[in-house]
């Protein structure tokens, strides 16, 4: 069996409202030479029920892993669908980012041995993700600038994300002050390297957690493109409930070693020591 040209890694924790959102984008990417690896958190069975709908009636290769709800374990279920990818190119993203049309053709396109690719996301405001229809996706709607302002969206630089193409898509992505990191709604990268550094540290929850990632992959030589003007998503807008003080204490201290000691592997990710 020919194996599809990449693997998407989705994260999600009961949104499904969302989640269909995002998965009515990838099956409208100009790029249709893929999997989908859904890494479910722990989601009820509204969300698998989702997710059978789109198994039995998309053309898109889809893989649900899922663990029982255990608190915010993102990271271990980011690991067990590394584990279950057919691809030697990751590329990852939440399912709460509606990706643009090209999303998966301009990973490919950029991809390079010895780098993975740093993405951006477009918040957009809640009024406007509530919206979003599926032939709004179908018609890009929702990535169209115009449109957006119809709906509200406030005139910002950020909006650039969304016009910006040709020689200014290449000079915004050059004069950004934002580094290019490793981010858990848009990145991506070759599947040896992220099993090199043994995939995400379990230890951590949220905050942080996907850039730890990304700073073993640079102790290990690895470097990153900017894709920030390129390879867009637009975010869908929720609470964070989840989000705990102790969490970030814990995540910062774990960071800080990576660094401090220019760690390339974690005892605690893919595999166990």
């Amino acid at each position: 069996m020919v194996r599809p040209k990449l693997s998407v890694i989705i994260s999600t924790y009961n949104q499904p409202e969302w989640l269909q959102k995002v998965l009515w984008g990838y099956e409208h990417q100009t790029e249709t030479d893929f999997e989908v690896v859904i890494a479910d958190d722990g989601s009820s069975t509204e969300t698998k029920d989702l997710i059978d709908y789109f198994i039995n009636r998309s053309k898109m290769k889809l893989l649900h892993v899922w663990h029982e709800d255990n608190g915010f374990q993102k990271t271990k279920i980011l690991n067990k669908a590394i584990e279950a990818s057919n691809t030697d190119y990751l590329l990852f993203s939440d399912g709460d980012c509606i990706p643009r049309k090209d999303f998966v053709e301009t990973h490919l396109k950029f991809q390079e041995q010895g780098y993975f690719l740093s993405g951006g996301y477009f918040k957009l405001p809640m009024a406007i993700s509530e919206i979003i229809t599926e032939e709004d996706i179908a018609n890009q709607n929702c990535f169209d600038i115009h449109w957006l302002m119809e709906y509200g969206l406030s005139p910002s630089f950020k909006n650039n994300k969304l016009t910006a193409a040709g020689f200014k898509e290449k000079f915004l992505n050059w004069i950004t002050p934002t580094e290019a990191t490793w981010n858990g709604h848009n990145a991506s990268g070759w599947k040896a390297d992220i099993v090199k550094v043994n995939g995400f540290d379990e230890r951590m929850q949220y905050g942080g957690e996907d850039r730890e990632l990304g700073e073993r992959l640079f102790n290990l030589g690895i470097k990153a493109k900017q894709l920030r003007y390129s390879a867009i998503c637009v975010h869908l807008d929720h609470e964070r409930g989840y989000v705990k003080p102790e969490m970030l204490e814990k995540n910062a201290e774990i960071r800080k070693a990576t660094k401090d000691q220019k760690a390339v592997y974690t005892p605690f990710g893919i595999i166990k020591s």
